[in-house]
């Protein structure tokens, strides 16, 4: 399969970020990625869909949108659709309605930052999903960049630390996701986990001292979800869409901290006499069903079996397990940076039934 990094969950000046979709292009040019999803809040741009290129590369721009209801008083439950084709803020109100309306449509969705704390000390409310009767989305943002920020802003000193530091900030996606997804999983939904930025390029003042908090060229070199394609990107926009939004709803995908050191290579995988299978797929236990995870770098790596983990590996690149017992597979490993150790990769689960 082919591997390609795309960032997703970004705004322009069309909602509440500050660039267009000509800065988020070369943005990503020079960042190396294939392909960005736009997501303003309640409005689908979609004439900006389409290739940009430069010296001789190329990134996909697909436009998506974030829907919430923005006549309730807490402003929560915000959704990421892509791939509907057409403007779909009128149903925010009806969330089961709108998941149900992107499935006809053959799009997908997930639940943008699940777990989002407040942040009462800069105007920043608590935007978490608290709508789980619904059923249908394709997935939950497992990491997203600006919500982990938020968990950090205690108060000024630290803020600015922080907006001045930005490398310092990424640990890993917030603990509570994690154990929600989890949870989600091991009560036998398929729920794809993808890594978004929520990327603004916003513009703080704080007396004397201007500062962009992370340009979108910041963002698209962090925290990033990579997705292992059948075929190349080929350069036309209507297929390249469905081979990305393809890759999405199957879950062949992982969320790399690619800021520490790429994390373009990573596999997990199995290999029985029934055939091959990747991130996201189900596959039957048989007697030979062995998973295989590959690192793009010795690091340390755990394999999580629904939300416990069952096996460890340290200073590794290549590690197997034989499997005796069906469930949710998934694997994290870690690396330290700048002195800390932090979450490098989150794969999507493969799913062993009996």
């Amino acid at each position: 399969m082919i591997e390609i990094t795309i960032n997703l969950h970004m705004h322009t000046h069309h909602s509440d970020g500050t660039g267009s979709h000509s800065d988020i292009a070369a943005a990503a040019l020079r960042s190396g990625l294939q392909a960005v999803i736009v997501t303003d809040h309640n409005i689908l741009v979609a004439d900006q869909e389409g290739y940009h290129s430069r010296d001789g590369k190329r990134v996909l721009v697909l436009v998506g949108e974030e829907i919430h209801d923005d006549t309730t008083a807490r402003q929560n439950n915000h959704l990421l659709v892509f791939g509907t084709g057409q403007e779909l803020a009128e149903l925010a109100g009806d969330t089961q309605g709108l998941i149900d309306r992107i499935a006809q449509l053959g799009g997908v969705s997930f639940i943008a930052h699940p777990i989002d704390p407040a942040a009462p000390k800069f105007n920043q409310g608590d935007f978490s999903w608290d709508r789980w009767e619904v059923t249908g989305y394709t997935g939950i943002e497992l990491w997203n960049g600006f919500s982990e920020f938020k968990t950090l802003l205690k108060n000024i000193p630290r803020a600015l630390w922080y907006a001045y530091f930005p490398k310092r900030i990424a640990h890993g996606p917030i603990p509570e996701t994690l154990l929600l997804w989890d949870r989600l999983t091991g009560e036998g939904n398929r729920v794809v986990a993808v890594g978004g930025s929520d990327a603004h390029a916003m513009h703080a003042n704080l007396g004397p001292l201007k500062r962009t908090l992370f340009p979108y060229e910041y963002h698209f070199k962090s925290v990033n979800t990579h997705l292992l394609l059948p075929t190349e990107l080929t350069g036309d926009l209507e297929t390249d869409r469905g081979l990305i939004y393809g890759a999405l709803r199957e879950g062949h995908a992982f969320v790399g901290y690619d800021l520490p050191h790429p994390t373009n290579g990573f596999r997990f995988s199995t290999r029985t006499a029934r055939g091959t299978a990747v991130m996201g797929d189900r596959i039957t236990l048989t007697e030979d069903t062995r998973l295989q995870i590959d690192l793009p770098r010795k690091a340390s790596c755990s394999l999580i079996r629904n939300g416990r983990k069952i096996a460890a590996w340290q200073r590794t690149r290549d590690c197997e397990y034989q499997v005796t017992d069906p469930g949710v597979y998934r694997v994290e490993a870690t690396l330290f940076y700048k002195g800390l150790k932090r979450g490098w990769i989150y794969s999507n689960p493969i799913y062993v039934e009996q």
